[in-house]
């Protein structure tokens, strides 16, 4: 039998390669003759850049800005003229130094680096993919680094992050990188929500990055101030566009400046990594993620992996840290079983730290179910 093993990450665990290689250490200690494809995936957040590494693209170092101004190395995956960029691994909540939240301050600048330097190296189309971002700012850093001048009232440069917005006067496009003209920019991500709102980017996400309500009032003051001054700019009032909130507001940075296109996540990594010609002769498709719940139901990779093999009539499995999915709503998302992790370990913490191990059981077991 030929198996397909395309994972997610298991956040804060393994990464989804890891999670890859142990689950076919199962399958093949089972079933050393089954022909094993590991495709790790992502939905546009960390891990966008390991997954296309892993499908072919050349990783590109490049030390950029971390969310609180602190110096990173990270890297973007560049393939004939594509790059695709991953906001979290450059300036996302990964790199806060000491895990510690500052949701006034971080930025999206790093991103605008990485994508500057992408350009500067030749690249004439990129994938952004704008997930686990740290920042509520706009995305007004991303255009800072991309050259644009987000200016104060008096026509000072704007300090970075969420908060510097209550004070924004003006946008000066003037000096954005040329060759962005001629650069096509595919957002990739799998939130839908608009810049500003009940349903907003401050409202709904601000308090996953630490914002207390007075900060999230705050910080959504200065994204309604920043879309006037964009739409000023533009034309159009881009601030209740799907996915305007996507990472803080980079979404919308995107779609009004860069005339990003926005398309789900997970879709745009499984065309990079080829996944629709691995299926060719395929017998299972195996997936998962570290928690398999509702906002998975969504779009998050699972359910790209998931609805890519139902087209071709591929059964579909998952392997998870833990589910909350009810057997009707796994039926509806095209999963015939699933072996969560904390079937074999009730302790989160244990489970998390022998991640490895229990994924392996794992494979084994779905092995003795469906290869035997």
């Amino acid at each position: 039998m030929r198996v397909v093993v395309a994972p997610d990450k298991f956040k804060g665990s393994l990464p989804a390669v890891e999670v890859a290689d142990a689950i076919a250490a199962g399958l093949r200690a089972e079933s050393p003759t089954a022909e094993l494809v590991t495709i790790p995936v992502a939905d546009g957040g960390d891990g966008t850049v390991d997954a296309a590494v892993a499908a072919g693209f050349r990783r590109v170092p490049v030390t950029v800005d971390g969310p609180t101004g602190e110096s990173v190395r990270t890297s973007y995956a560049r393939r004939g003229e594509t790059a695709v960029i991953e906001l979290a691994d450059a300036c996302g909540l990964m790199r806060l130094p000491g895990g510690r939240r500052e949701p006034l301050t971080a930025s999206s600048f790093g991103a605008g680096q990485a994508l500057a330097a992408a350009l500067e190296a030749g690249a004439r189309r990129i994938i952004l993919g704008v997930g686990g971002s740290a920042s509520t700012d706009g995305g007004a850093g991303l255009l800072q680094a991309l050259g644009a001048r987000v200016l104060g009232p008096g026509g000072e440069p704007l300090a970075r992050g969420g908060a510097a917005l209550r004070d924004v006067a003006a946008l000066d496009l003037g000096g954005l990188y040329p060759a962005l003209r001629d650069c096509p920019v595919i957002l990739a991500t799998d939130v839908a929500n608009p810049l500003t709102g009940p349903e907003g980017a401050a409202e709904v996400y601000g308090p996953q990055k630490g914002a207390s309500p007075d900060q999230v009032s705050e910080l959504a003051s200065g994204l309604r101030r920043w879309a006037a001054v964009v739409a000023e700019v533009t034309g159009t009032d881009w601030s209740q566009a799907p996915g305007a909130g996507a990472a803080g507001g980079v979404g919308f940075a995107a779609l009004a400046v860069l005339d990003a296109e926005p398309h789900p996540g997970i879709e745009l990594v499984l065309d990079l990594v080829g996944f629709e010609g691995a299926l060719d002769g395929t017998d299972l498709v195996i997936t998962g993620e570290g928690g398999l719940d509702t906002q998975t139901l969504a779009g998050k990779a699972p359910m790209g992996v998931a609805r890519a093999a139902a087209r071709r009539g591929i059964p579909v499995v998952a392997v998870v840290g833990r589910s909350t999915l009810t057997e009707g709503e796994l039926a509806g998302a095209g999963l015939a079983a699933v072996y969560p992790l904390s079937d074999l370990e009730p302790d989160p913490a244990r489970s998390i730290a022998e991640a490895s191990r229990l994924l392996r059981r794992a494979g084994q077991a779905m092995a003795r179910d469906w290869l035997a």
